[in-house]
């Protein structure tokens, strides 16, 4: 065999550049973002190894635990041939000594099996005729994968939280039931799946985000963490992992994940994709989607890297320094001014959700004093349908929607963000349905408008942002905003003077939080 006709050489153009997305929850990688992963799992290692290459060592071994394309495991094979030219100069016992002892990947589907061991082995049998691998007794070779049934309890699955009624099918359908977080003992799984006992040095991947739970898509049920503290569980010198970036506030089962990950001194490396379209332009994840590293033996402040707009951030710091994950360096020390006045926050005059105990899909009637709010149109009901918050409808209140102006809470093309949609205030004897939340309450029209004008600000909005990793605007949002003396209007250049905000911050926060009109 010669380097020439080796199969898994450069691809023009690479097949695994132009296929599409199983779905917004299961996103291929592009070879381009592998290598990014890979590249700084390459100098890490050297670091840690007295400058000794990871391509040379033919001792390492990779596991990709939710193998989709192959992409990861393709691009160290890659890697791996040239590294380890001199010590084992034959290419064929090059190429078989890697794919039999080196490379090792846990398929998520039976689908992405086919497609992982295609771009691994350039067969779909790793013992096939057309096989790269010369080794193998067996068609799955070290990508691996088995079917597993959910555990129902409840209706729900014990282990990953799915839904009975979403997930129950027959045998004919695929269960997304992912074996490497539908096991109690992931070593005792290895071993089951590859032989003996095994420790991998490097573990990686990028994987599936969430499964539905039975409701809408927004209450669908996070499980990239559970890849996460499983692969920790296996204890590797070196993790590293493609994540929605929903986890920097918590949310839906994720505050545990959240605390861990921000009070993990193991974490060397987070890069941060404030839009994930800088990374799958046909995927739509809220938020964003980050990179991190974790290395066993560290123990240290995180290299962070935020990437807007190919307009890059980066610092040096602990993560847990607020109870969530903030971004920006310059946000830092923006919210470290806030929260050292020891204000109350303005959650205290936030309504809940569905604050008049109206639902999205009520609508008015005409048959009452009460003006209802609604976001299919405006108009009369009885008071009798007020259920809720009865001690607000006589006073003026401010309303802003649940539904923030950003889409999926990513920044728009200028990497910029409005943050809060509809705002506005309701008179006494107005109304409105849960599409909405009123952020404060007042005997006066006046104190209503310097609300207003307060929410209004760049300032009061940034520190929303803050919190806000969807579209979704609730009372936890406004954590961090202060609440203000409503006797009184309010500007960006009056906030930006009570709390000592510099030029460079001013300028911080007006690159990221639009004017709003």
């Amino acid at each position: 065999m010669t380097q020439e006709a080796f199969a898994l050489r450069s691809y023009n153009p690479d097949v695994l550049t132009c296929i599409a997305n199983l779905s917004n929850d299961e996103v291929f990688t592009p070879p381009n973002l592998a290598n990014q992963l890979l590249d700084e799992l390459e100098k890490s290692w050297e670091k840690a190894n007295n400058g000794e290459s990871i391509w040379a060592n033919s001792e390492v071994k990779f596991l990709d635990p939710c193998t989709k394309s192959g992409v990861f495991l393709r691009e160290i094979t890659k890697r791996l041939i040239q590294g380890l030219s001199k010590q084992i100069p034959d290419l064929t016992e090059r190429v078989n000594h890697i794919l039999a002892n080196q490379v090792y990947g846990i398929a998520t589907t039976e689908l992405t099996s086919l497609l992982a061991r295609r771009s691994l082995y350039c067969a779909k049998n790793a013992n096939g005729i057309h096989s790269v691998a010369r080794t193998f007794t067996n068609h799955q070779g070290n990508v691996w994968h088995e079917r597993v049934e959910h555990e129902w309890k409840n209706g729900r699955c014990s282990f990953c939280g799915a839904a009975e009624s979403e997930y129950s099918r027959g045998e004919e359908n695929e269960t997304y039931a992912y074996k490497f977080i539908h096991a109690k003992d992931p070593n005792k799984l290895i071993s089951e799946a590859f032989g003996g006992d095994m420790n991998f040095d490097v573990i990686i991947g990028n994987p599936p985000y969430q499964l539905e739970t039975g409701g809408s898509g927004r209450q669908a049920k996070p499980i990239y963490n559970l890849f996460v503290e499983q692969a920790k569980a296996l204890s590797p010198r070196f993790l590293t992992m493609i994540i929605p970036s929903r986890w920097f506030a918590g949310g839906m089962g994720l505050d545990e994940f959240r605390n861990n990950m921000l009070n993990d001194r193991q974490i060397t490396h987070l890069v941060d994709y404030i839009d994930a379209g800088d990374l799958f332009p046909e995927v739509d994840v809220p938020g964003g989607v980050c990179y991190f590293l974790w290395e066993k033996d560290f123990n240290g402040d995180c290299k962070v890297k935020n990437i807007a707009k190919g307009i890059e951030y980066e610092s040096v710091r602990p993560l847990n320094q607020f109870d969530t994950f903030v971004r920006h360096s310059a946000a830092v020390s923006i919210l470290t001014k806030v929260m050292s006045a020891k204000e109350k926050s303005i959650t205290e005059i936030v309504s809940s959700t569905r604050p008049f105990g109206l639902q999205t899909k009520d609508r008015p009637d005409g048959k009452g004093p009460i003006r209802l709010v609604s976001s299919g149109g405006e108009g009369k009901i009885a008071l009798s349908r007020v259920t809720a918050g009865k001690e607000l409808i006589g006073k003026w209140k401010v309303l802003t929607s649940k539904t923030s102006h950003d889409h999926g809470g990513n920044p728009d093309k200028q990497g910029m963000r409005r943050v809060l949609s509809r705002l506005e205030i309701l008179e006494p004897n107005a109304v409105c349905t849960e599409s909405y939340i009123v952020v404060g309450a007042f005997d006066t029209e006046e104190e209503a408008a310097n609300c207003l004008s307060y929410l209004q600000t760049r300032f009061a909005r940034h520190l929303i942002s803050i919190l806000s990793f969807s579209q979704d605007i609730t009372r936890e949002r406004f954590r961090y905003v202060p609440l203000q003396d409503f006797s009184k209007s309010w500007s960006d250049k009056a906030l930006y003077k009570k709390y000592r905000i510099t030029e460079d911050e001013i300028q911080f926060i007006e690159s990221v939080i639009k004017e709003m009109g």
